[in-house]
């Protein structure tokens, strides 16, 4: 049996794994790799999935880094099924349609852009509304704890992960040359004692391979039982001023739970009186209306406040924003306000207005309340920029920056030790997923060393041959495999291009003087540029 690391290795978006086995060839998860430009342009070096070779896909939840990519799967001719829980196909069904239409107002923007610096060759949208519309007939569901098999010699079961409505771990054995083999992957991991979400289950099998997220690996959730005073403290610092308090929020699961802590500290007495609370997200006003369609997916607190006649997703001053004109209204607005918007990271939506009006602001409230990736604005802003970029302006950070590890949809380094502890044994082998290269060699050391377990984390691209008892064989293909940069040979470019600018700006003061301005200008911008690349490192 071979598995092939397609996405979320050594990075944390992006998740697939392509099995192949005697019988069947498959995926679990075919997630959108989000970050920088570098890690966003494996999105369109798809052929390397073959999708018209994949029998069916195994997805373990609707988040957009596992799921983001089926459309384009079914662009390049994948005629299989996907199996996920009932949930999953109501938020996947939202998501994927929210994504097909950035992804079509994208390249309208960016072909706007082109054909005005006179560009001709248009660019494509990584898919298209009907291409993701297209994967909803492909969509079955299924059921906690019942086993099927989607090809002869697979036989998969779905776990509650914990982690967000609907989400799984997977329990699949590989039948093939007479034996067994059985894998357990994670998908990602939720926190035991969520709000909403019950603790993760146990594993009901002996496992050979565990492909298990890492994100967290490195730390535990800071100050995980006060999160609510958290948020609390936040929203008073912006609100005794005057200020916004803008929550940058996944639009399914975090503006959920957020929600349930607003409801709750209504409750307690503990947020301003009046204060208006904004869901700023047409897609997470959607995916609450899932939430309450699926209330027997949710814990036992969450049941017992919907049988009392409570809804803990509402509160007095909660309003939703629809369309672009009321979000507008919001910053028109003057006064203290709660604003949760889309997206988490901010590399996207509404969420990026009301940055660029109050992240300047001394008296308003930024919440990150989510990981933010590599590359993100939100990664930069909690790195501590000066100054980000925002719809084409440079913003300056002077609101004041909360970080609110406790309300992560994903375990702690000390719960994915726990969860692995009741299933471990000396035959094990973990494979490091969904996580950077920090966080998974400190939780790979931890595993060997209270385990005796092996362990290591696959690169991108890398292929692992499996065999019951066998060392496994890793494969890299170096071609396709990101290479190092050459910094050495990128900063003798630039300052090769700095001399000929100073020897052609050596007779400057004896043109016109409106030449010399314009000259000025373009010269202060790439200065500009310089001090923000500077900043942010």
């Amino acid at each position: 049996m071979k598995v092939q690391l397609l996405g979320a290795a050594q990075t944390v978006t992006g998740s697939c794994c392509i099995l192949e086995t005697e019988h069947a060839r498959f995926a679990v998860d075919c997630g959108m790799h989000q970050g920088n430009a570098e890690i966003e342009k494996r999105n369109c070096n798809t052929r390397v999935y073959q999708a018209a070779k994949l029998d069916f896909i195994l997805l373990t939840h609707a988040h957009i880094d596992h799921s983001g990519l089926l459309p384009r799967m079914m662009r390049e001719n994948f005629d299989g099924l996907v199996y996920c829980t009932e949930p999953t196909v109501d938020l996947v069904s939202l998501m994927l349609e929210d994504s097909a239409y950035i992804q079509e107002m994208e390249a309208e923007w960016a072909n706007r852009k082109r054909a005005r610096r006179g560009k001709e060759d248009p660019v494509e949208a990584l898919y298209t509304l009907e291409e993701a519309r297209a994967v909803l007939s492909r969509l079955r569901p299924t059921r906690y704890g019942e086993a099927f098999e989607p090809a002869p010699g697979v036989r998969v079961c779905y776990r509650d992960a914990g982690h967000i409505l609907g989400s799984s771990f997977l329990e699949i054995e590989i039948s093939e040359n007479g034996a067994l083999t059985r894998l357990l992957f994670s998908g990602d991991l939720g926190r035991p004692g969520a709000l909403l979400m019950n603790a993760p289950a146990q594993p009901a099998m002996p496992v050979d391979y565990l492909f298990m997220e890492s994100t967290y690996g490195d730390r535990n959730h800071r100050n995980e039982d006060s999160s609510r005073d958290e948020l609390a403290d936040a929203i008073r610092h912006a609100s005794s001023r005057g200020g916004k308090t803008i929550i940058p929020a996944f639009a399914v699961e975090r503006t959920q739970e957020i929600l349930h802590s607003l409801f709750l500290l209504h409750k307690e007495g503990s947020l301003p009186e009046g204060i208006p609370v904004y869901v700023d997200s047409p897609m997470a006003i959607k995916a609450t209306k899932i939430f309450r369609k699926h209330g027997d997916f949710l814990d036992r607190q969450t049941g017992d406040y919907i049988a009392s006649g409570d809804d803990p997703l509402s509160l007095p001053g909660l309003q939703y924003t629809l369309d672009a004109g009321a979000s507008q209204a919001i910053n028109a607005r003057q006064g203290p306000a709660i604003i949760i918007s889309a997206s988490g990271m901010c590399n996207a939506g509404r969420i990026k207005h009301h940055l660029r009006h109050n992240l300047w602001r001394p008296d308003a409230s930024i919440v990150f309340v989510g990981y933010q990736s590599v590359g993100t604005p939100g990664r930069k802003i909690i790195d501590g920029a000066k100054s980000i970029s925002i719809l084409g302006e440079d913003i300056a950070v002077a609101a004041k920056i909360f970080t609110i590890g406790g309300f992560s949809a994903h375990a702690g380094q000390s719960q994915l030790l726990e969860w692995v502890s009741r299933f471990v044994r000396p035959e094990l082998t973990v494979f490091l997923l969904h996580g950077e290269s920090k966080a998974q060699r400190i939780l790979a050391d931890l595993l060997r060393e209270r385990f005796q377990v092996r362990v290591s984390a696959p690169a991108y691209l890398e292929e692992l041959t499996l065999a019951p008892g066998k060392e496994p064989v890793v494969r890299a293909d170096r071609r396709l495999a990101s290479g190092k940069i050459n910094w050495t040979l990128l900063l003798a470019e630039t300052e090769g291009k700095l001399a000929q600018l100073r020897a052609s700006l050596a007779d400057a003061h004896d043109r016109p003087r409106e030449e010399q301005a314009e000259i000025q200008e373009q010269i202060l911008e790439l200065n500009k540029r310089f001090m923000y690349v500077i900043s942010n490192l």
